[in-house]
């Protein structure tokens, strides 16, 4: 029991950690405002310091089957889940809009900004090249799968690919994967300036959502697809998840891993695809603010269960 409640309070002081970035960026934007140009650190995250978190990622451990049978499995059961639940949208809700936030908003977690740090946290830094590799399928499923679902089938297959293609942290975690495989290793002064981008980038990100919360405006809930899609996030999803993953070979250190990614809340990419698709973004916004609160209780619960 005492080790339980050790672990539990680790956890707690591991999400203070995680989580106090975030509320510094939302004290920094409420206190100076226009000052605090939130697209500027959206392009200096995305385009300079994500790649960072990526190619550290790939230096931490030797890539071996077991590594990359980990992003395949996490993208299959994506796949798996969508489906049935896409299915059952179209029947929930007449507006298309609404249709389509329920259908994908649950399955773009913070994989990254929140999942690969709360990772080196709970599991250490052992953890961060398999949370790099779920990022990197992510990243695939939010600027693919997510691009198609949020603009409701408009989005040419090519220009989607081009998108993709135009993230760095996609070249760059082929390129770092690729010299992972050949055995290139990196000398310590490297190393050490690959941590320190990828820490930075990961600061800088949680920093960026906190910016994003503090420009939330509620101006009404609509219950049906809130309760909707954070009970899928929060409940649904991760338990067809551990179902899934019960009879899989796969060692239990790597299956808490991923059950941790897919309980991640939602990314803040949601906004920018809603935005862009004219999606209503004020919601998808909202979404992401109360499944960041949420996250806290959650993964506490989620601890103990891992500690017994």
């Amino acid at each position: 029991m005492l080790d339980i409640i050790v672990f539990m309070i680790h956890i707690f002081s591991s999400i203070v950690f995680v989580y106090i970035f975030i509320l510094i960026g939302f004290i920094a934007k409420s206190i100076f405002k226009e000052k605090i140009d939130s697209r500027t650190l959206t392009i200096t995250s995305v385009y300079f310091m994500q790649p960072f978190v990526s190619v550290w990622g790939f230096s931490t451990a030797k890539l071996s089957v077991e590594h990359l049978y980990i992003p395949l499995l996490y993208l299959g059961i994506i796949f798996t889940l969508l489906l049935p639940i896409a299915f059952f949208a179209k029947r929930l809700f007449k507006d298309p809009k609404e249709s389509a936030i329920f259908t994908i908003a649950g399955f773009v977690g913070n994989t990254g900004n929140i999942g690969i740090p709360l990772g080196i946290a709970l599991f250490g830094e052992q953890s961060v090249i398999y949370t790099t590799l779920i990022n990197i399928a992510n990243v695939i499923v939010i600027y693919g799968l997510g691009a198609y679902v949020y603009s409701r089938g408009s989005f040419n297959i090519k220009q989607s690919i081009i998108n993709m293609l135009k993230i760095p942290i996609l070249p760059a975690s082929l390129v770092a994967a690729t010299l992972n495989i050949l055995g290139v290793n990196y000398i310590s002064e490297i190393k050490e300036m690959l941590k320190m981008g990828a820490y930075h980038g990961i600061v800088l990100q949680l920093f960026l959502l906190g910016t994003f919360l503090q420009t939330i405006k509620i101006k009404e809930i609509n219950y049906k697809l809130f309760s909707g899609v954070l009970g899928l996030k929060f409940i649904a999803i991760p338990l067809l998840t551990y179902l899934i993953l019960i009879p899989l070979p796969v060692d239990s250190f790597v299956k808490n891993i991923l059950l941790m990614q897919m309980l991640t809340p939602l990314a803040v990419a949601n906004i920018n695809l809603a935005s862009l698709y004219n999606c209503k973004p004020d919601v998808v916004t909202a979404l992401i603010l109360f499944s960041t609160l949420l996250f806290i209780g959650v993964i506490a619960t989620f601890g103990y269960f891992v500690a017994l």
